[in-house]
């Protein structure tokens, strides 16, 4: 009898963190899309963040579009069954953007967070855009009413603490809280137009313009660029 040397292959597909809407909608100058990398014919909307506002939905429904999607739908804040049937089988979830404690309130309260976890270990992409991006991360600073912050843990399915279009500030609450816990997370900061890839055997890929890394080695805080291929 011989081993089978046949490569294992990973189930899961590709995350794509996004500081806003844009890339939805952009091809590169090699006419690349975000979509030539995802594969998906059901897609769902978490709009949590934002309340479930239809206008957000609406910029969903204009990228499935693009990528040539027609079942879709909105699951509500709610989560009543019909939302959580559909989310079940969504081969594509994409997370909103809004507030980040919100969105993450509804999601730990409703269920939905286990949801999104088990349908991405059985194969579903996720797309997460601006405060969704944040969700995907391990962690994420939450600012409290007496201006104090506190870390939160997110869903955790890309091991990086996100921030995105910071970059006026330089990222300081991103740089400050990667330096506060000394080498135990790595930061990512996501600008404008930006996108961040990350695939299932951890390698992660800057999608349009460069993103910022922040690490904590020896005892100071290392800030490092990862740039689009070109």
């Amino acid at each position: 009898m011989t081993e089978d040397s046949s490569p294992v292959v990973s189930p899961l597909q590709p995350i794509h963190l996004l500081s806003d809407s844009q890339l939805l909608f952009w091809r590169g100058p090699a006419g690349e899309a975000l979509w030539d990398s995802v594969r998906a014919s059901k897609a769902a909307y978490i709009g949590a963040s934002n309340g479930d506002l239809l206008e957000f939905y609406s910029i969903f429904e204009a990228a499935m579009d693009v990528a040539g999607i027609s079942e879709r739908r909105m699951i509500r804040a709610a989560f009543e069954a019909a939302d959580r049937d559909f989310l079940g089988e969504a081969d594509l979830i994409l997370l909103a953007g809004g507030d980040v404690e919100r969105g993450w309130k509804v999601m730990v309260e409703t269920g939905m967070r286990e949801a999104i976890s088990d349908r991405y270990a059985r194969g579903a992409a996720l797309i997460g855009v601006s405060a969704g991006a944040i969700h995907l991360g391990s962690h994420a600073v939450l600012e409290r009413p007496d201006g104090s912050h506190e870390l939160g843990t997110m869903l955790g399915l890309v091991s990086l603490i996100v921030d995105v279009h910071d970059e006026e500030r330089d990222w300081t609450k991103l740089a400050g809280t990667i330096e506060l816990l000394e080498g135990t997370a790595r930061g990512i900061g996501i600008p404008r137009g930006g996108g961040l890839v990350c695939h299932g055997n951890s390698v992660v890929e800057a999608l349009r313009h460069s993103v910022y890394e922040f690490s904590f080695e020896g005892r100071a805080l290392r800030r490092a660029m990862l740039v689009p291929h070109a």
